[in-house]
């Protein structure tokens, strides 16, 4: 999709998708892949390269099965952030949203007396999960109306959630982590189906599900075009506000169920979880395609973007380096990808 594309009429709609990754050739049109997108995976290749000379212990399946766990709550993440990405837009707000939302879903449903963490005890223990979802769907729509009603700018607006979350995150806590966390979380988080974690088979599924919308569906091929240039997306008969919106809330959500898996497998909702989880989120994202700028980019290229991300990590582990210079690392890996991206697109960054 590019700035020159005016379709005048809603019969023009697949025109001005002309030039995404929904184009004409099969692979392209699963919206899963594009031939670019592999270009990580000899990066792949090298990286368990080294890390087997590293450390033979990194071909196991226990480590190996360990990368994939860990790769599966940012993956939601990513998923998210990508959609959103396309589009056009940026959600800052979802690494507070991977923790307030099980915290708000426990405080409701937790006793107040009994346990270590005084909840209301307003809502049966079955509810905890619909309400982590609702509330960070409700997180995602409350975003979208700053941005699309108040036309608040995106970036400080969700900057200004990711704090105001991260406050009342502490707050309903006291700074503190709850462990009484319901069996319903602990099952999602713990239970593995087929030999492999259940995050990893539902990380996978909805990454297909996500990837087969962007192919076939016609919201879903839609966010391409309001990505690449909305005013055309608007002559072409697709509603820009109304699709953005959905996908912020999309956002929400899946950070909220990231926060489920998260909570789950390690037992516990931290004062700090989600901290800095944005930053590698945005590493994996743009190491795996997806422009900054909207319009370009494929989940199959964010997939691996995540799975090159947490070897890299692993490798570094594995070899002895300090996980304090994981933050550095995320960052060189943004200016790194975002320099190749600028040379071999010929495009400046805005």
């Amino acid at each position: 999709m590019t700035g020159t594309v005016r379709p005048s009429t809603a019969d023009d709609f697949d025109t001005a998708l002309k030039g995404s990754p929904g184009g004409n050739s099969p692979l392209s049109r699963l919206g899963l892949i594009r031939w670019s997108d592999f270009s990580l995976v000899p990066v792949i290749l090298v990286l368990m390269l080294i890390g087997f000379i590293v450390s033979p212990v990194f071909l196991t399946s226990d480590n190996l099965i360990s990368v994939v766990q860990q790769s599966s709550e940012l993956s939601l993440l990513v998923l998210g952030q990508a959609l959103i990405l396309i589009c056009g837009r940026m959600d800052l707000s979802l690494e507070s949203t991977i923790g307030i939302a099980p915290v708000v879903a426990m405080w409701l449903v937790l006793p107040a007396e009994g346990g270590r963490f005084a909840g209301l005890g307003l809502l049966p223990a079955w509810s905890a999960i619909p309400l982590c979802l609702l509330v960070g769907l409700v997180i995602g729509a409350i975003n979208g109306f700053l941005m699309l009603k108040l036309r608040v700018n995106g970036f400080i607006a969700t900057l200004g959630m990711l704090t105001m979350l991260r406050g009342l995150h502490i707050g309903i806590t006291e700074g503190k982590s709850i462990t009484d966390v319901p069996e319903s979380f602990r099952y999602l988080g713990k239970t593995s189906w087929f030999g492999a974690p259940a995050a990893v088979w539902i990380c996978l599924v909805l990454f297909a599900v996500g990837g087969a919308a962007l192919a076939w569906l016609r919201h879903g091929r839609s966010l391409y075009a309001i990505g690449g240039n909305p005013e055309a997306a608007r002559a072409a008969g697709i509603r820009v506000d109304r699709v953005t919106w959905i996908v912020l809330a999309i956002g929400g959500l899946l950070a909220a169920f990231a926060g489920i898996l998260y909570t789950g497998h390690y037992g516990a909702v931290a004062a700090t979880q989600g901290d800095g989880w944005i930053f590698q989120v945005f590493a994996a994202a743009v190491i795996g395609g997806i422009s900054l700028k909207g319009g370009r980019g494929t989940l199959f290229g964010a997939l691996t973007g995540v799975l090159t991300l947490q070897l890299v990590v692993n490798v570094m582990t594995l070899g002895g380096v300090p996980a304090l210079w994981n933050q550095f690392l995320n960052g060189a890996i943004i200016i790194v990808a975002l320099v190749i991206s600028r040379f071999a697109s010929g495009e400046k960054q805005d």
